[in-house]
């Protein structure tokens, strides 16, 4: 074990975003946290503060690339070289928590006012949550909900897009007329699971059963997901192209290819950046369509966690704290993009105030966090690969979910030992 422990450390790479590092040897404490993305660079700009408040903390912040922190993480825990704090996807705690890396948060959120669970979103706390149990706070929410142009919208008779799935169909179909065989009203990229995983969420029965120990994808609720998704193809509502076949979705807004396109809230500020001046005024965000009325969505982001070995366990929870006041989400909102995941976040300063951030403000009340469990994002990759046989008429609707279900079942064999296991102890 410690051969292969020393050879796990041997690959880490050096940190590649250093805070302050100049006077580091000084400080009493010394927090390693990671962050990916973007977010590494924008929260080096919050902690000058942090340090001026608590200079007995210093912080040295190690950005990771989002396409290698998955491997990184598993290899730190692995080789007992986590960091104190960590930026973490929301679908990735589970496996977390099930490797014993994480710290559970109950006491400390129990003596930290500040941090109120009541201010947060309840979907996006709620993804947080094992059992029960904390194990981070978030930090910023990725949800899904519609992007739109207003103007073709309007040209094809309607004010505003519709709160549930008949009449968006209605509005879909009457835009397709309207803008004919070469272009679409919908663009849903199926190289994505997110769109299809939202119509699912909608419903009121899970995509997993008895505990998430068998898939539930046979069920009448993931089928009406499924045909709806599929119905949008087949009547050529929305073209069968990966984004990746799509030069530039901004532009291809811009040029009325597709009016409506499912996506997150980065692309608030692409389309500011992408589209021309004249066109900025015919584009606008609306909360998701559910099936009988304003649908939920998923309850995507980062939080942020503390790990086990941490042995600055106090530090790392103040810095949580500070990242977690709502004027200092604002300024990373500012900085980011990034959604804030408390309520009291959005009453003033830029985000209160921008039309754009209007329906997500909306939507974040109505937010369905995902099923909690390691092989998450391994049963939704596999969910995109089988409807996109269903779309392209490779299978049959009840074949596909039938032999799904089948697939899941056995990426969850372990799952099932394991809680067994548990349960005769």
């Amino acid at each position: 074990m410690a051969g292969l422990r020393r050879t796990l450390l041997a690959v880490l790479p050096p940190a590649l975003l250093l805070f302050g590092c100049g006077d580091a040897a000084g400080r009493a404490e010394v927090l390693h946290f990671w962050a990916m993305g973007p977010e590494a660079e924008a929260v080096v700009k919050l902690l000058p503060d942090f340090e001026r408040a608590h200079p007995d903390i210093h912080v040295e912040v190690q950005q990771l690339a989002w396409t290698a922190a998955h491997e990184k993480l598993l290899t730190a825990v692995a080789g007992d070289a986590t960091p104190d704090v960590c930026q973490l996807g929301n679908t990735w705690i589970p496996e977390l928590v099930a490797l014993h890396a994480l710290e559970p948060l109950q006491t400390r959120l129990a003596h930290a006012p500040t941090v109120n669970s009541e201010d947060f979103f309840p979907g996006i706390w709620q993804a947080n949550s094992l059992d029960g149990v904390p194990w981070g706070v978030p930090w910023y929410v990725d949800t899904r909900l519609l992007f739109y142009r207003s103007d073709l919208l309007h040209q094809a008779g309607f004010a505003a897009p519709a709160e549930n799935w008949a009449d968006w169909l209605r509005q879909l179909q009457a835009i397709k007329r309207m803008v004919g065989p070469q272009r679409y009203a919908l663009l849903l990229p199926l190289n994505e699971f997110e769109p299809l995983q939202v119509l699912a969420l909608q419903q009121p029965e899970a995509m997993l059963r008895d505990g998430n120990r068998y898939g539930n994808f046979r069920s009448a609720s993931f089928r009406r997901a499924l045909g709806f998704y599929h119905e949008l193809f087949a009547q050529s509502l929305a073209p069968m192209a990966t984004n990746t076949q799509i030069s530039n979705v901004w532009d291809e807004l811009g040029n009325g290819y597709f009016t409506f396109y499912v996506s997150g809230p980065w692309n608030i500020g692409e389309f500011k950046r992408r589209l021309p001046p004249e066109q900025q005024g015919s584009w606008m965000t609306a909360p998701m369509p559910g099936p009988d009325g304003p649908g939920v969505s998923s309850a995507g982001g980062a939080s942020l966690v503390i790990f086990n070995r941490s042995r600055h366990k106090a530090s790392a929870w103040t810095l949580i704290e500070y990242l977690s006041e709502p004027a200092v989400q604002r300024r990373f909102y500012e900085l980011t993009g990034d959604l804030p995941p408390r309520r009291s976040s959005w009453e003033s300063g830029a985000i209160a105030t921008d039309p754009y951030t209007r329906a997500f403000r909306i939507q974040l009340e109505r937010l369905r966090a995902f099923q909690q469990l390691p092989e998450w994002e391994q049963i939704m990759q596999g969910m995109r690969l089988m409807a996109e046989r269903v779309v392209r008429g490779g299978q049959s609707e009840i074949s596909a979910v039938t032999g799904f279900d089948a697939e899941v079942d056995a990426m969850l064999a372990k799952r099932r030992w394991l809680l067994d296991r548990q349960a005769k102890r």
